[in-house]
């Protein structure tokens, strides 16, 4: 999409909302611990929960009706992923949490009508969680894409600068093989291919001055990305990256320090796919990779908030962030 632009635009970024609905909210706060059969593991669940990450996982909708109160004007909104808390482990082909996700869009596209672009986290899709079970399903992207309207690939064209929302799963669906079900499996190929396709044909169009910002929720998918012949070709006019999903600044400092280190096989899927994404972790440089955390942060820190984007359509400068934070 090309935007008829004229002196500075502005951008607000937020990610990784995770809105809880009446029915996510009525399973209660335990969720994720009653899904934990070995009760050592429940235990360490619910002292990292409690002290570290998110004491109360579903209370982080008042969150969100704080960001529309405090964001300012802005000529565009984009966001990063994650709308419900996915208490299901499935994606929003759960039906609590495709009302969370529901009642998410509805708030942003009510304040920012059709000037907000959104893009597919790994939460609208489903996943083997760290502590407990979890399936990405197909059902899930038909919810996500169909009901929801959420798209697998946008761009934004303004002047010089173009914007581009990719989905991250869909890159990095070799990671995620094992939390797939075999028949549903070459589907999900081929819905990887289309994707790619479209990631080709928009990076083989970009004219040779024209800087991009990519929005993509995970970055357990840039290192896939990065193996495209055509996005290595244009990297140098990759000026950002915005990923979500890490939720804070130290658990992406963490990613850098840990970053190289070999996959560890044998403590689960999901500590298999995570430490196989840090195995790679060093290609996240080339994307120049800013995190926008999680709208509430996380416990420890209280560290949540959302960035707003300055773009000067004539690449006078570079994109100018600034940080807004909003401590619970």
């Amino acid at each position: 999409m090309d935007a008829n632009v004229s002196g500075e635009v502005t951008v607000g970024i937020l990610s990784d909302i995770h809105y809880a609905g009446a029915a996510e909210r009525a399973r209660g706060e335990d969720y994720e611990l009653r899904a934990i059969t070995n009760p050592l593991l429940r235990v360490c669940a619910r002292a990292f929960r409690h002290g570290v990450w998110m004491r109360h996982p579903l209370d982080q909708g008042q969150q969100l009706e704080r960001f529309l109160a405090d964001v300012g004007p802005v000529d565009y909104l984009v966001a990063n992923g994650d709308y419900s808390c996915d208490t299901g482990f499935v994606g929003v082909s759960d039906p609590a949490a495709c009302q969370s996700a529901q009642e998410c869009l509805d708030k942003l596209r009510a304040k920012f009508s059709d000037r907000v672009q959104f893009v597919i986290g790994d939460h609208e899709l489903g996943k083997q969680a760290l502590f407990s079970r979890g399936e990405m399903q197909l059902a899930s992207w038909s919810t996500a894409t169909v009901t929801l309207g959420l798209p697998r690939f946008w761009q934004l064209n303004l002047g010089r600068y173009t914007l581009m929302g990719l989905t991250s799963s869909l890159l990095a669906l070799p990671a995620y093989q094992l939390d797939t079900f075999a028949v549903e499996w070459p589907e999900w190929l081929r819905l990887r291919e289309a994707h790619l396709a479209e990631i080709h044909g928009a990076f083989e169009a970009l004219p040779p001055n024209q800087r991009v910002i990519l929005f993509c929720h995970d970055p357990t998918a840039l290192p896939f990305l990065v193996r495209e012949e055509v996005v290595r070709r244009r990297l140098p006019q990759i000026e950002q990256t915005i990923i979500g999903h890490l939720h804070t600044q130290l658990v992406l400092w963490k990613s850098r320090v840990l970053s190289g280190i070999p996959p560890i096989r044998f403590l689960g899927q999901a500590v298999n796919r995570m430490t196989s994404a840090l195995h790679e972790a060093h290609h996240w440089r080339s994307f120049h990779v800013r995190l926008c955390p999680a709208l509430s942060g996380i416990e420890l820190l209280n560290d949540g908030g959302y960035f707003t984007m300055q773009i000067d359509p004539a690449a006078g400068h570079r994109a100018r962030f600034a940080f807004h934070p909003l401590p619970r």
